[in-house]
């Protein structure tokens, strides 16, 4: 399987959040499955710290690349085709970053792993 991680999905699985469910935890850790982190995550991220409103033990732009790396978990970049997405995207959520997450995963055909109800609105497979 080819999953994506959601912001709030990666966070809590480097922290060791008690919120992360088993099966979830399960599937970022089968090596047979490809796991990636948008550059989305770690941008929305940055901002979130620096607007105080993400505690860490480091600054994200060296701690989250780092953490990446230890878990074996890809990059993904954002690119032109998946940002075209946004224009045929319904407008159900506002979170700019989690609408980038989505055309990210309909462009490179990915499972959306998520909490957030409001991105199973959207015509992507989510876990």
């Amino acid at each position: 399987m080819r999953i994506l991680l959601d912001t709030c999905i990666f966070l809590w699985f480097i922290s060791g959040d008690e919120r992360l469910s088993d099966p979830i935890r399960e599937d970022i850790c089968d090596s047979k499955n490809e796991v990636y982190l948008s550059t989305v995550s770690v941008w929305e991220s940055i901002v979130k710290y620096q607007l105080g409103r993400l505690p860490l033990p480091e600054p994200p732009g060296e701690y989250l690349p780092i953490q990446r790396k230890r878990h074996r978990i890809s990059s993904l970049l954002l690119d032109e085709g998946s940002v075209v997405h946004l224009a045929n995207l319904p407008p159900i959520h506002r979170d700019p970053f989690d609408r980038m997450l989505i055309c990210q995963a309909i462009e490179h055909n990915l499972t959306l792993v998520t909490v957030d109800n409001m991105i199973r609105s959207y015509p992507v497979r989510t876990i």
